[in-house]
């Protein structure tokens, strides 16, 4: 039950870690913070979804294609925290308002918080949601670091998307998933703490 609780709490910091760095600093400046987004706006542009069911459809659609491969509890941890990071967001941007606001203050900052709350939800064997949840999928496969996949992942999508509507953010977008993804590697290889595993045994990271 401790590390259950323990693994609770982690995820809750994670995802609130995430929300911060996507509401009040990264979407404020119009800057994708992951793939899932990508995907979503090509949904929106060729069969005209609304960005909100778009965005659904997509983490629903990995997150289904996830548990296939990572099981049932890997489903439910990373709803709990995706919802945590939506709620996050919703809060950052409507009650957290920054007057003056600084675009590379913004990328630095939006792109460090982005990754750490990433990487304390992947040693959790938990998924960010969206395209995070194949970068897991490979990283957990071949015990590799979940940042370079992600990092792949997110910017194929990136350019896709650029390619088909534009490319005015694509530069911010790289940048910032470049940060973010080293930020996750170095969280995720941390080695002081303990890793909760998708079967919930423990091991040393």
């Amino acid at each position: 039950m401790n590390e259950f609780l323990k693994k609770g709490v982690i995820v809750l910091l994670g995802g609130i870690i995430q929300g911060l760095g996507m509401g009040l600093f990264l979407f404020p400046q119009s800057i994708p913070s992951g793939g899932a987004g990508g995907m979503a706006i090509l949904f929106n542009h060729f069969f005209k979804l609304p960005m909100g069911p778009a965005l659904w459809i997509v983490n629903f659609s990995l997150l289904l294609f996830g548990i296939m491969y990572l099981g049932k509890r890997f489903a439910v941890w990373t709803v709990f925290g995706m919802t945590i990071t939506s709620l996050s967001i919703h809060f950052f941007e409507v009650y957290l308002i920054i007057p003056e606001r600084n675009l590379l203050f913004d990328l630095i900052i939006g792109s460090v918080t982005l990754g750490i709350g990433v990487g304390l939800l992947m040693r959790q064997g938990v998924s960010n949601g969206g395209v995070g949840v194949l970068a897991y999928m490979l990283a957990f496969k071949r015990n590799i670091l979940p940042g370079k996949p992600l990092f792949f992942f997110n910017c194929l999508i990136f350019f896709i998307t650029a390619a088909v509507i534009s490319w005015k953010i694509i530069f911010l977008a790289l940048i910032s998933q470049w940060m973010s993804t080293r930020i996750v590697d170095i969280i995720y290889s941390y080695p002081s703490y303990e890793v909760y595993t998708l079967d919930w045994r423990n091991k040393k990271a």
